[in-house]
């Protein structure tokens, strides 16, 4: 990146960073819709081959022009050195297992992480060895026992998912780093418009670009940054076993990258409003938000977070089945169990996002019956609000 491009703000970033134009001259950029790339001759295709870094175009399954601008993109974005695109997060979060980790290891992760990366770690790591110890979020002396010299990697989800807890990022990559870990982060909720967990200490971090990267819902991807170094482990994962990003899709992200940091503002400020009015509402037993100032964590967010995000929730008395009322007396809402949607999104965690965790995870996690998540989008606050007046008859 040249000089220029590294003082460049977050929205220059995102709208120009990555795209190197053709001969065409086009102003926006292309999709590389091939899965090859031709040689000058016998002994270039050798030279291009002999290739490990990922810099030559060889087979769309792990080099494309498309992809490269939006791993470039992100990665600057988020200040890494490097970037490797998914076919979605969680092959993101694979790819990430796959470069780090050996038979035997271990890993400390949070509690509060999404339900399929629960079952990626409980269902499927431990057939190849290696084993988790889940942990509470925010509890730094569980984190530190849970390590042992088998340990090699802290995964965690901040905020989480579906309770807005936080993790102090630079406490627990200080504690990490101290006993020669890696620090993962899982950055889907705030996006490097509202947080960088690298500059906060983190190793690694991983995105669903499915959601707020994206912001309208309308394809499928993930992403991984960090040191070169470390990528070039995650590339090798991806040209191998080929979990890839498409090139249409990657074109799709990089649309969603031109607006982010303005999207990004709505959602936190509507969903701060919606959630100043929820409290307010005789249905609603308790919020999740950590932009509300009565959130145990809100100074921290404050630290760490530009703003809060658009991902709440909420618990109704009732259990189920006043969750359930909630959700189905909307008729504006989607239903539907996606986020980072430029349309609301409301839904049941206890029995769609966390519904694979037993009931004694999900209890662990603070997943109640009575528990309500809201991905809040960018339509007018007015109308999101009148969608759920009925909170008021329950």
């Amino acid at each position: 990146m040249s000089e220029q491009k590294n003082n460049w703000g977050t929205s220059t970033l995102a709208l120009r960073s990555g795209h190197r134009r053709t001969a065409e001259r086009e102003h926006g950029e292309p999709i590389f819709t091939t899965s090859s790339f031709v040689f000058e001759s016998a002994a270039h295709a050798a030279e291009c081959f002999a290739n490990e870094t990922g810099e030559v175009n060889i087979y769309s399954r792990f080099t494309n022009p498309t992809v490269a601008c939006f791993e470039e993109r992100l990665a600057a974005l988020e200040g890494a050195e490097r970037g490797v695109a998914t076919s979605s997060g969680m092959a993101a979060i694979l790819a990430v297992c796959m470069a780090f980790l050996n038979q035997g290891d271990e890993v400390v992760c949070s509690r509060s992480v999404f339900g399929s990366t629960v079952g990626l770690f409980n269902r499927y790591m431990t057939r190849f060895g290696i084993t988790t110890h889940f942990v509470e979020l925010q509890d730094l002396a569980a984190w530190e026992a849970a390590c042992n010299d088998k340990t090699r990697l802290f995964f965690v989800e901040t905020p989480s998912n579906p309770l807005c807890e936080l993790a102090d990022l630079p406490a627990l990559a200080e504690l990490a780093h101290s006993k020669g870990l890696k620090l993962v982060v899982d950055n889907c909720f705030c996006t490097p418009a509202l947080q960088k967990p690298l500059e906060l200490g983190a190793d690694v971090v991983v995105h669903s670009a499915t959601k707020y990267l994206d912001g309208q819902g309308r394809a499928i991807g993930g992403a991984v940054v960090g040191r070169e170094k470390d990528m070039a482990e995650v590339f090798g994962v991806v040209r191998t076993a080929g979990p890839c990003m498409s090139p249409f899709n990657a074109w799709v992200f990089l649309k969603g990258l031109e607006t982010l940091k303005l999207r990004m503002d709505a959602h936190s400020a509507n969903a701060l409003q919606l959630a100043t009015w929820l409290q307010k509402q005789p249905g609603v037993a308790a919020v999740h938000y950590a932009g509300l100032p009565d959130h145990p964590q809100h100074e921290l967010a404050k630290k760490q977070m530009r703003a809060f995000g658009g991902v709440l929730s909420f618990e109704v008395a009732g259990g189920r089945d006043a969750a359930w009322a909630v959700i189905d007396s909307t008729s504006m809402l989607s239903i539907t169990g996606n986020l980072g949607d430029a349309k609301t999104t409301i839904t049941h965690p206890a029995t769609t996002t966390h519904a694979r965790l037993t009931p004694e995870a999900r209890a662990a996690a603070g997943i109640t019956d009575g528990l309500v998540r809201i991905a809040v989008g960018l339509e007018d606050i007015a109308d999101i609000q009148a969608d759920l007046s009925k909170l008021r008859l329950l």
